[in-house]
């Protein structure tokens, strides 16, 4: 299994009128996640798209557990539990300074060929850079 901490500061524009962490933000958090996730594996989204990969989310699910506030710094971690084939799958935890568990997600996304516009198998590299977790 894979994993990767972030953390991000909650900042006003993310908030309601409650000072709660809008819900639709949760998603924008979870792709900072993965980006970021993927990154220290030395994979870039930005190259695999420049090759012609493109790996639009297919399903996403949340569930809200206690609000995230403005200015709380929180820490979404990314689980990767099961090696990629044509989809992946991610699942989040965010938590608080305090440790407390406020949010859980999943996504699933798939790998999708632009020139053929039809789905695809993961990167090659990016396979050989996940292996080590998975063996």
């Amino acid at each position: 299994m894979f994993t990767h901490h972030v953390q991000i500061r909650v900042t006003y524009a993310d908030t309601d009128q409650m000072g709660y962490v809008y819900y639709g933000n949760y998603a924008r958090y979870y792709e900072i996640g993965r980006v970021e996730a993927l990154r220290s594996l030395g994979f870039s989204y930005k190259e695999m798209e420049a090759s012609g990969i493109m790996m639009p989310v297919y399903e996403n699910n949340s569930r809200y557990l206690q609000p995230a506030l403005y200015d709380d710094l929180l820490t979404v971690k990314v689980l990767v539990k099961t090696p990629p084939s044509v989809r992946m799958v991610f699942e989040y935890e965010i938590c608080n300074e305090a440790g407390t568990l406020l949010h859980t997600g999943v996504t699933t996304l798939v790998f999708f060929n632009r020139q053929t516009n039809k789905p695809c198998r993961a990167p090659g590299v990016l396979l050989e850079r996940l292996k080590p977790f998975f063996a």
